[in-house]
């Protein structure tokens, strides 16, 4: 990463009339603002955003975005410093391209204006609510998937206590405001990593609603079912941190200053279901899909994308590498991301009529190879607690239940269980030690109380883990895949994440396992 100098910050700052000058960006803000969203994060910033964007070009209209940041104040902050504008750096091998989006009309902070967001959401104005808040953000339950009552957030949002601390409570609380405003139906669009997006966000609405007093709950119910859509969606694009490299990058071409540019990669891909209750933008228009049917493309993405992306981004931790690229430059690496994709993945879905299997994972790879943008491992293989039971319990459970070990998803789960809880004695390195998680603490709890000394490297801290519910309830029932994720974690510690790929393609090929 290069340091950003004075002469960078000397420059012209990124604003509405340097951006039109110098940028290819839209001139003015949309005439009004149809859509609030909650998240107002690099990903939102470079997929919807953007596709909102192309949209407007084809067909204008009041669908300017106002953004939701919850508590950090950083990036809304920038943006308005700089007129609501701010460059998405798209970077391949082969170019460097930038644009400027200028969609959005405002940029709020939750924390510090919760009262703004709350009449944000309730505006007549407001046709749609999306969301980028990441898995984590739903606060629901990993057992079973319902609301989080556990959650002194989620108790403190059901009492009332100002402001409203999570996202389904701040919905809730912005939807009774609109209720009493007598405002137009309006859809809540999840645009996060989640099967079934769309029914878990409508459910985790509904569970908070029914657990409000009977006085609130018995005006909303009604209103929810006949005003309020929540369709399911699949968003992909990879789009890493902002670091000095794209500030610079700014400087460079544009001779400007950006504090909040965004990276991403050439590919998005964007499919809806088109029900929307007020009305929306011509997206279609903008690069995106609509179907009936969002849950092949959405379980396409999550298995064969997040899911190979996690095992590459654990291995590549633990190897030492600091990047994706650098990650699946490696020829163990590689192949195990492969067998994982084709052998465990690719059979546990349905493959949309559109897409060729193989030609979708051959971008995949030439994605993920992308060496000018550099997606570290370290945030890819954040979150695991999160993600990994998103993408791993059903096919690992098509497989065991066809008499099968997947070798290739217990490799998945030991990469991550050494990366974020490691056996005493055993350095995962500083890109797996860098990795965020929700869970880490009470996962090394639960190891340590299962197994003292021996860490993951023992089937009984492995069943102690599946059983806290990490990975839900399914494959408890499955002793023998604890055990192979124990065995993987051991070598892992023994021969390191080369050692334990080779292991999990010897023992998928039928051929001889190594031993001491």
């Amino acid at each position: 990463m290069t340091t950003t100098t004075t002469t960078t910050t000397a420059l012209p700052r990124l604003g509405r009339e340097t951006a039109a000058a110098r940028a290819r960006s839209r001139p003015a803000a949309p005439s009004g603002t149809g859509i609030v969203h909650l998240g107002l994060g690099n990903f939102h910033r470079a997929h919807q955003a953007v596709h909102t964007a192309a949209a407007l070009a084809h067909t204008d209209g009041p669908w300017g975005i106002l953004g939701v940041a919850g508590r950090t104040p950083d990036v809304a902050r920038a943006m308005r410093e700089q007129d609501l504008r701010y460059s998405v750096v798209e970077i391949s091998p082969e170019r460097t391209r930038i644009t400027v989006p200028a969609v959005h009309t405002g940029a709020l902070v939750a924390a510090e204006q919760p009262e703004d967001v709350l009449d944000a959401l309730a505006a007549p104005a407001t046709a749609v609510i999306t969301l980028t808040v990441t898995e984590h953000g739903y606060t629901f339950s990993p057992r079973t998937h319902g609301l989080d009552l556990d959650s002194p957030d989620v108790r403190a949002d059901l009492r009332g206590d100002a402001p409203a601390r999570t996202t389904i409570g701040r919905i809730v609380r912005g939807l009774q405001r609109r209720l009493r405003l007598h405002a137009r139906p309006v859809t809540v669009l999840s645009c996060d990593n989640l099967v079934g997006n769309g029914e878990l966000t409508g459910r985790l609405v509904r569970e908070f609603t029914e657990a409000l007093p009977a006085a609130e709950r018995e005006e909303l119910v009604p209103w929810l079912e006949s005003a309020v859509t929540f369709p399911g969606s699949m968003v992909d694009r990879i789009v890493p941190a902002t670091t000095d490299t794209y500030r610079d990058a700014v400087a460079a071409r544009l001779g400007l200053y950006d504090a909040v540019p965004v990276p991403a990669e050439p590919f998005s891909m964007w499919v809806m279901e088109d029900r929307f209750a007020a009305g929306r933008p011509a997206w279609e228009h903008g690069g995106a899909l609509f179907t009936a049917d969002v849950e092949p493309y959405e379980l396409l993405k999550l298995r064969l994308l997040n899911g190979t992306h996690s095992l590459i981004a654990y291995l590549g931790a633990l190897d030492g590498r600091e990047t994706v690229p650098d990650s699946v430059g490696r020829p163990f690496i590689a192949e195990a991301a492969r067998r994982v994709l084709y052998d465990e993945y690719l059979p546990s879905l349905t493959v949309p009529p559109d897409v060729d299997p193989d030609h979708y994972a051959g971008q995949l790879f030439d994605r993920w190879a992308n060496t000018a943008l550099g997606h570290r491992t370290r945030q890819v293989g954040s979150d695991g607690s999160v993600k990994l039971r998103q993408r791993v319990p059903d096919p690992a459970l098509l497989h065991l239940r066809a008499g099968r070990m997947p070798h290739h998803l217990a490799l998945t789960v030991a990469g991550y269980l050494c990366c974020v809880t490691p056996p005493p004695g055993f350095e995962p390195g500083p890109h797996a030690a860098a990795m965020a998680d929700p869970a880490r603490e009470r996962l090394r709890a639960i190891v340590a109380g299962a197994a003292p000394g021996t860490g993951v490297r023992s089937a009984a801290a492995v069943r102690a883990v599946l059983e806290s519910g990490l990975l839900g309830d399914g494959l408890t029932e499955h002793p023998e895949f604890a055990a192979r994720v124990a065995e993987l974690a051991d070598v892992i510690v023994r021969h390191g994440p080369a050692g334990a790929a080779a292991d999990a393609l010897l023992a998928t090929d039928g051929a001889p396992r190594p031993t001491d």
